[in-house]
């Protein structure tokens, strides 16, 4: 049995399978806190798990001592300025590469070259197949033409990307007929949002015939896709962000052998973990909750890999904004999958180098694999194989 000492995860390269860019400007406090939940700036931003998590795990990178109040950290932030704490957060994070969803930009943010250049590593883009749709209208395609041209630019945008994604969750829920639509029915559903923005309404593809349109279009790029699942802000309603809804597409797509990425899930993570388990071609991750729940984390990354396979199971932060968010994802999620896996080692579960392979796969592996990247390693550190 290894001590207490050993850390299967400590020195394991990550690969962030999704993530955003990082603002470049000096932020107040309001615009922290606005950055730091989705709930946005306010009372008791601070006092919750992740406001405790930011004064436990980043104010020893700022040289800080752990637990210093929020208005010393936030001193020593602007004293520090954005670039430091930018370089010092994100280069703590032992990540080799970053996939940059690059399709949402409520403020100016790194591009994924920009992120690469900051941090030294390597980054690839995701495209949004909704941004695609909406693109399409606003260069006057009409309904006729707006599948060709949905394809054209699916096909461009995706020259160097490694993914796309659906926000489907955000705009129609997950709710989608596993079926692809005909093209009357596209052209129809095209006329009809078409009608709308003449009358004044937004250039916003929130129609579940062209989501399913999309993400059909997105599986013959052949590319994996992701979904966002679960939490996000207050635009989703969360009880139409269930995995479980896309079952009957998940039946559909899996002889495309095209990966599906479902991502967060939390508080639908088991859900997610099953789907893992039963559908060759899902994966999953538990990012954006691994930050925001805080010390909990260890407790939500164990309840996912009670069904989802070592090998199905994905790290990312879906950080945004804050180089903070990245820093605690990596932290958290390190912690909490060496505290699952030092469990199963004492227990007699699995051995030592069983814990170390899966602590690879989980770290960097399994997104080299699903993805098709190629990130060289750093040097290997001694992570505790056989020992003890």
């Amino acid at each position: 049995m290894p001590s207490p000492s050993v850390d299967f995860v400590d020195g394991v390269d990550l690969v962030d399978h999704h993530c955003h860019g990082v603002v470049r400007r000096a932020l107040d406090r309001p615009s922290f806190e606005a950055m730091l939940t989705e709930a946005g700036a306010g009372a008791g931003v601070f006092d919750s798990q992740i406001g405790f998590a930011v004064r436990r795990w980043c104010a020893p990178v700022l040289d800080l001592p752990a637990h210093s109040s929020p208005e010393d950290y936030l001193a020593r932030r602007a004293e520090l300025g954005v670039d430091e704490v930018t370089r010092r957060l994100l280069g703590r994070t032992g990540t080799t590469a970053y996939l940059v969803d690059s399709g949402f930009e409520p403020e100016p943010i790194t591009s994924p070259a920009e992120l690469a250049g900051l941090t030294g590593t390597t980054a690839y883009e995701i495209v949004r197949l909704e941004r695609l749709a909406e693109e399409a209208v606003l260069a006057g395609a009409t309904a006729t033409g707006f599948a060709d041209e949905v394809r054209r630019l699916l096909w461009e945008r995706t020259r160097d990307a490694v993914a796309v994604k659906s926000i489907a969750a955000y705009r129609v829920g997950l709710d989608l007929a596993p079926d692809r639509p005909s093209a009357a029915d596209v052209v129809a559903a095209v006329e009809g949002w078409l009608a709308s923005v003449d009358a004044g309404g937004p250039v916003r593809c929130a129609d579940e015939v062209l989501t399913r349109f999309l993400v059909w279009e997105g599986l013959g790029r052949g590319l994996p896709l992701q979904f966002h699942v679960g939490l996000g802000d207050s635009d989703v309603d969360l009880h139409r962000c269930d995995p479980l809804l896309l079952t009957g597409l998940l039946r559909a797509t899996e002889p495309l052998g095209v990966p599906v990425m479902l991502l967060h899930n939390y508080p639908f993570h088991r859900h997610a973990g099953y789907l893992a388990q039963v559908f060759p071609h899902v994966y999953v991750d538990v990012g954006l909750a691994t930050h925001n729940v805080g010390r909990a984390a260890g407790q939500v990354i164990a309840e996912t890999l009670e069904l989802a396979p070592f090998g199905k199971f994905l790290f990312s932060s879906d950080a945004f904004g804050l180089p903070e968010l990245y820093h605690l994802s990596a932290s958290l999620f390190r912690r909490g999958l060496n505290d699952f896996l030092t469990g199963g080692v004492r227990a007699g579960d699995w051995s030592s180098a069983d814990a170390a392979r899966v602590a690879r796969l989980i770290g960097h592996e399994n997104a080299r694999r699903a993805y098709r990247l190629e990130v060289p390693p750093r040097p290997a550190k001694n992570q505790g194989a056989g020992q003890g």
